[in-house]
């Protein structure tokens, strides 16, 4: 489960937190480009992510790359470091500004990922990690901050640490599955299984 991720999350209310669209000019923000090549890593892979493809999604001229970047390398390091910190960042404080409730920000977190398509991005991450340093850096960097995240959302519901780390990894890896199941609800299917893990044996 991933990241992600614009740096914002729109919550369940729609109002919590907002995500501003890209502006398209040439003064872009470096953050408005970083944001294009996440979205083309979504839907291509690392190998979609090229200079030309960029500016095409901005609707800009490959010029205007240089106004941010030295070159495709300077570019591919500050990608990876955003995905890792800047937007993690963003993110959790983004859900732990929205409600106190721990288990509610695991939910509106599970909305997040499903709304921004956080899943396919964090699987082109771990595919270009195979083969950059930088990008193997960062998906490690991005796991350590959201199996924390999680963990912490989860101790502070009554589970001891060790339960409460092994849980948050169940959710991790369900976002980056891609099993074949047609009969079941994918849009509910995380919180159905967060309730599976969040409920208490009964007592004997």
């Amino acid at each position: 489960m991933v990241a992600g991720m614009s740096s914002d999350a729109d919550m369940a209310t729609g109002n919590a937190v907002k995500e501003a669209a890209p502006a398209r000019s040439p003064d872009l923000t470096p953050a408005a480009w970083l944001e294009a090549g996440q979205s083309l890593l979504r839907r291509g892979g690392l190998r979609a992510l090229k200079l030309r493809p960029l500016a095409e999604e901005l609707r800009v001229s490959t010029g205007s790359f240089y106004h941010h970047f030295r070159d495709f390398d300077d570019y591919q390091g500050k990608l990876a470091h955003y995905f890792a910190e800047d937007q993690v960042s963003d993110l959790i404080g983004a859900l732990e500004r929205a409600t106190p409730d721990p288990i509610a920000r695991i939910r509106l977190l599970g909305q997040t990922v499903r709304r921004r398509g956080s899943s396919r991005l964090a699987i082109a991450m771990r595919a270009w990690a195979e083969s950059d340093p930088r990008a193997r850096a960062a998906v490690e960097r991005h796991d350590t901050l959201m199996l924390d995240f999680l963990s912490r959302c989860l101790t502070a519901a009554g589970f001891t640490r060790a339960e409460a780390e092994i849980r948050a990894y169940g959710l991790i890896t369900l976002g980056l599955s891609k099993v074949h199941a047609p009969h079941l609800n994918i849009a509910t299917l995380f919180d159905d299984l967060l309730d599976i893990m969040i409920a208490r044996a009964p007592v004997p």
